[in-house]
């Protein structure tokens, strides 16, 4: 069998030889299909997740899309930090897993169930999301900021701010739902924008989180009322310099959403609707496959752009 091997931490991982996967009690061995590089998948092979075991050498690959031994076409979750989807072959647990819709594409399902994930749990699980709700997303022009546009709006928002770096891909956004758009780096437009939001999903964090949030709370016209920031990603930095008066003198809330703050129960629950909803188009993924054999080119970023998701597929 052959694999995407990870021996030095911070270092792409090479297409070698590599034993056979062995599956536990509740486990069976599946043949991959597909994979997704996501940014979580770079971490886990950089050792600076949150989560990582710090053990080598390893499989990257958080998820993918695999033929299980019962011949079925299903997305799952990987259970382990070292043996991952990126392999011809790994071990699945078939209780995190989705049968695919006989018409779904394999590669839109591995591109987009993980930054769809992020957001879709985060509005389920992390907060009360009302029907009607005002939202902002930061960073969405990233394949999971793209994601939450249309995740917000197909969970109920009523209207969607939008910021982001790269204007071009911001401008796309309207076409999949964004009411408005807003560069990222005109804080104070980004205020007066979203200054009667309900809920911002941000992805950015760092320096600009902060001031967004100074912005956000000075422009609120009533500013008891409450405002849930969910902070997913980290893109502009791990810490945000959050003036604690934005805390006091509003209804500003700030909680995480990801590994940890959301169980594993969770997340499965909600999988059969992300996956129904990226197979049926309800949700756009953007999408571009690259042999796995080649992940040392995919890995370097010779594939896709910060708004398309790279797949690795077997």
């Amino acid at each position: 069998m052959h694999a995407a091997v990870v021996t030095t931490f911070g270092e792409a991982p090479t297409w070698q030889e590599s034993d056979e996967p062995t599956a536990g009690p509740d486990g069976v061995v599946v043949d991959v299909v597909a994979a997704g590089l996501h940014p979580r998948v770079r971490s886990q092979a950089a050792g600076s997740h949150y989560t990582s075991e710090g053990a080598l050498p390893l499989i990257p690959g958080v998820d993918g899309v695999a033929r299980f031994p019962d011949g079925t076409l299903r997305y799952f979750a990987t259970t382990s930090d070292t043996r991952g989807s990126m392999a011809e072959r790994t071990a699945a647990d078939p209780r995190a897993s989705v049968v695919l819709p006989g018409d779904a594409d394999p590669i839109a399902v591995a591109a987009g169930a993980n930054p769809v994930m992020s957001s879709w749990v985060a509005l389920r699980r992390r907060i009360t999301f009302a029907p009607g709700s005002r939202v902002l997303v930061l960073g969405a022009t990233g394949a999971s900021g793209r994601a939450a546009v249309q995740v917000a709006k197909h969970l109920g928002a009523a209207h969607v701010v939008a910021s982001g770096r790269d204007e071009r891909r911001l401008a796309r956004l309207t076409d999949l739902g964004a009411d408005v758009v807003v560069p990222l780096d005109d804080t104070e437009a980004v205020g007066a924008a979203a200054a009667d939001a309900d809920v911002v999903i941000d992805y950015v964090w760092g320096q600009p989180a902060a001031d967004v949030v100074r912005a956000l709370v000075t422009a609120r016209p009533d500013r008891g009322r409450r405002l849930d920031w969910v902070a997913i990603g980290s893109t502009a930095g791990q810490e945000a310099p959050i003036p604690s008066a934005a805390l006091r003198a509003s209804g500003l809330t700030i909680v995480g959403s990801g590994q940890g703050s959301v169980g594993r129960a969770a997340f499965v629950a909600e999988l059969p609707s992300i996956v129904a909803a990226i197979a049926d188009g309800t949700i756009d993924v953007d999408a571009v496959a690259v042999p796995m054999a080649d992940v040392e080119r995919a890995w370097a970023g010779q594939a896709g752009s910060g708004a398309s998701r790279v797949v690795l597929e077997v």
